[in-house]
């Protein structure tokens, strides 16, 4: 019983992993489009301050991707998640955060 458990885990493990990479290349495809989007805007080239927090966002959220697919990637080959990753993507994720944070809509 626990080894079809375990092949059924590690089934899923996989349909999760090809998924995952699936919205990253979406994710990418879009980070792509609103930098074309927003570079060929008159002013060419120009970015203003809203677009380039968009661009960080998606960036970093594209790096958060890859981080969580390094640990599906792990935990499917080893069997476990190491501590330094989760701790990598948490912090990626609170530096994304605190960088597309306004401080205009942010109360103290």
């Amino acid at each position: 019983m626990i080894k079809y458990l375990h092949k059924f885990e590690r089934v899923v493990i996989a349909a999760l992993i090809l998924m995952l990479a699936l919205v990253i290349l979406l994710s990418v495809v879009e980070l792509g489009w609103v930098l074309i989007r927003d570079i060929s805007k008159p002013p060419v080239f120009i970015l203003e301050i809203r677009e380039l927090l968009e661009l960080f966002g998606l960036f970093l959220l594209v790096l958060i991707g890859i981080e969580l697919l390094e640990t599906m990637k792990k935990y499917y080959a080893k069997g476990r998640v190491d501590l330094d990753v989760i701790i990598s993507v948490s912090l990626i994720a609170l530096g994304r955060k605190i960088i597309t944070m306004d401080p205009k809509d942010t109360s103290p």
